[in-house]
């Protein structure tokens, strides 16, 4: 191969990943549940980013870095991977960690009751 030729492929593969963005998620399958890194493409809309990642039919294995894998057994440790692949037949569901069930409080339904409030407000604002 010559050196003009790895040049353009390694500029294809730096190109390829400066258009990704990472997004931290849970994945669950049937025995364990993993949370990591995904990375997405920056051009997919917002609420399709992982819908479109999942639904990819090319796409056979779900690339995952800084995974730790959660066996559903209780006694086992949690296991430590810089890089881990999943085959997409084994994955349930998949989530981002940001939209993880929280606690909830008081705070948190004041918190609710602001937005909702903002939101109205917003709504109900011209555009320009």
């Amino acid at each position: 191969m010559t050196e003009e030729l790895k040049k353009v492929r390694k500029d294809k593969k730096m190109a390829k990943n400066t258009d990704m963005v990472p997004i931290e998620v849970s994945i669950l399958t049937v025995d364990h549940d993993i949370k990591g890194v995904v990375y997405v493409s920056k051009y997919t809309n917002t609420n399709r980013e992982l819908t479109d990642l999942l639904n990819d039919k090319e796409r056979r294995f779900l690339a995952v870095t800084n995974a730790e894998i959660y066996p559903r057994n209780a006694g086992q440790s949690p296991r430590k991977y810089n890089f881990l692949e999943i085959h997409m037949d084994y994955v349930l569901m998949v989530h981002p960690s940001t939209q993880a069930v929280f606690k909830d409080s008081g705070k948190t339904q004041e918190d609710i009751a602001r937005f909702r409030d903002l939101r109205m407000k917003l709504n109900q604002t011209k555009p320009f």
